[in-house]
């Protein structure tokens, strides 16, 4: 039994610790005898009258005392059978309170490290194409070209990523939700813009987007003279730096303030240059070049518009459009005049690379332009890409190769050339799987682009799925019976399956072809080794290198020529090409 030191009450209950009445410890008291469970025991009185009664004794004159068994009525119980709660101690109670303002610190913290990130600068963005709203294809260059010199001033901010024209140009003409576009391109802001023209003026509405949070930013309306284009777009490039908070030195900022021509005329003319050689038909190719000597022949010093027709011709011979030896002394010598008026212009260093390597195989030179090209241009995602592709890849530096085109294409997701570059990687380090799965993540990006279904079908080719490099093959060809790249594929597809006759009237197809059109003669080689034809495949090398053929440059890397590395004959090639065996 326990008893209460204060009111004397009596429990028998063994688990009871403390009283029911006053709440104080109960003690041990094995003495205690004869009481019912919740009696209180008066000290006084005699223990053989047992008063159980929690109501007073009533003392009145004649009232009988009761003489038999007193009924005992019961005490209130609690609502749980556990024991009542323990003071709370003093160390108890500071503990909580430090918890508590534990938790309090670490929720300011977290509020105001998200009001922080919510109005810090940022650090990347998209600039959509500007929407034409004369409906006027005429005007069309305006639009287009005014988002993509944007595009290029703020890529030369060293802590700014852009998303380049590549890869911004699929939303032009699209009602797509600018969030949508920001995950998708993985940026925070985006510049979204209204071009309307009439006359000899123009209006320009932009608005600046922080998807972060849906905020906007900035907008603007710009009332001009078409003469105040080149004003204006330098303008609006400033306002937008401000507007994402970007701190700039004085060095930083000049890719903002350059001038690469004062001349308003040629500027437009450039723009129309770029519209052009963005299509990459023949003609506009050809067109593009003829809008660039036009703004060259109103400024001499258009450095710039230089470089650009060393672009435009050194692509040529890839399509192909022009031979090498014509194409490439052209685009040389355009690179090398930029280079004359502006040492510091990180294009002009690229496409000159470009030259000397794919066409002069002076590849000591062209690793050098291509890393003054980055140099002067950290985030030019192009030269990285290109470093890759063209120099680092032909020398066999494969993984080296592989780490420059992953990191141009990390600034540019969606752009099907750096896509295609990288599974072409893929395959010259014999990562089939791997190439086939970026083939087909680049091929569903835009089904119709000839790059990514070249790709596919190299993919295909390299790990032996004939049949499906055939069906993709073949249904090129019927929209564009004459594209090359289609025929040398289903060519090797169709030898590889053992189609042998097939495979033969393709090479007789393409020589009809070369006939009226620059035809690289390594393709119909590419055709004959898969036929087991050696002999007829390097007589077909003889022939490529005595034109510099545009595919040479990389023979050192191309699968094609896997069967025949250990040929003398091919070794023979690597030596005359300055290439490494």
């Amino acid at each position: 039994m326990k008893r209460c030191p204060e009111c004397n009450r009596i429990e028998t209950d063994e688990a009871l610790k403390f009283c029911r009445v006053d709440g104080a410890t109960l003690v041990s008291d094995s003495s205690s005898i004869g009481s019912e469970a919740g009696t209180a025991q008066l000290g006084s009185v005699n223990t053989s009258d047992v008063h159980t009664s929690m109501f007073p004794q009533n003392t009145e004159a004649g009232m009988s005392r009761a003489t038999g068994p007193t009924t005992v009525l019961p005490l209130p119980t609690p609502s749980t059978t556990g024991t009542l709660p323990k003071p709370i101690s003093r160390k108890t109670i500071v503990i909580i309170t430090s918890v508590m303002v534990l938790l309090v610190v670490i929720a300011i913290g977290i509020i105001s490290y998200r009001t922080r990130s919510s109005s810090a600068a940022l650090d990347s963005i998209a600039v959509l194409p500007f929407n034409n709203q004369n409906n006027d294809a005429e005007a069309e260059y305006l639009s287009d070209g005014l988002a993509e010199s944007l595009i290029y001033r703020l890529s030369q901010l060293p802590n700014l990523k852009v998303s380049p024209t590549s890869s911004v140009i699929r939303y032009k003409g699209k009602q797509t939700d600018v969030k949508t576009i920001a995950n998708e391109l993985g940026v925070s802001a985006v510049l979204t813009g209204r071009i309307l023209k009439r006359g000899d003026s123009l209006m320009i509405s932009v608005e600046l987007v922080d998807v972060r949070n849906n905020k906007l930013l900035w907008g603007e309306q710009y009332d001009r003279k078409m003469s105040d284009l080149l004003a204006t777009q330098r303008e609006i490039a400033s306002m937008i730096t401000q507007k994402l908070e970007l701190k700039l030195s004085g060095d930083e900022s000049k890719g903002l303030t350059k001038k690469y021509t004062n001349n308003n005329e040629a500027y437009q003319l450039y723009l129309k240059g770029r519209y052009s050689f963005a299509k990459r038909t023949k003609p506009d190719t050809q067109k593009a070049i003829e809008y660039f000597q036009q703004a060259i022949d109103l400024d001499p010093n258009f450095a710039l518009a230089y470089a650009r027709i060393s672009e435009t011709y050194g692509s040529m011979p890839a399509y192909p459009y022009l031979p090498p030896n014509e194409a490439f002394p052209k685009a040389k010598a355009a690179a090398q005049r930029a280079l004359e008026i502006d040492p510091t212009l990180s294009e002009a260093h690229t496409f000159l690379a470009y030259s000397l390597a794919i066409h002069d195989w002076n590849w000591a030179e062209a690793e050098r332009e291509f890393k003054r090209a980055i140099e002067l241009e950290p985030n030019n995602a192009a030269a990285h890409f290109r470093y890759g592709q063209i120099y680092l890849g032909s020398v066999g530096r494969i993984d080296e190769a592989t780490a420059e085109i992953k990191r141009g294409l990390d600034a540019e997701p969606l752009d099907i050339n750096m896509g295609v570059s990288l599974a072409w990687a893929y395959v010259a380090a014999q990562r089939n799987q791997q190439a086939l799965e970026q083939a087909r993540k680049t091929y569903e990006l835009e089904p119709t682009h000839p790059l990514g279904r070249w790709m596919l079908s190299q993919a295909y080719l390299v790990n032996e799925k004939y049949a499906e490099a055939i069906a993709l093959d073949e249904q090129w060809l019927q929209s564009d019976p004459t594209n090359q790249f289609a025929l040398r594929d289903v060519g090797i597809a169709y030898a590889k399956a053992g189609q042998r006759d097939k495979a033969e009237q393709i090479i007789n197809r393409m020589r009809d072809f070369g006939k009226t059109q620059y035809l690289p003669t390594c393709r119909i080689a590419a055709i004959y080794l898969a036929l087991d034809q050696k002999d007829k495949a390097f007589e077909e090398l003889k022939k490529a290198f005595d034109a510099r053929d545009w595919e040479l440059f990389r023979v050192n890397a191309d699968w094609y020529w896997n069967t025949v590395r250990d040929d003398p004959r091919f070794k023979e090639l690597l030596k005359r090409l300055n290439l490494p065996q």
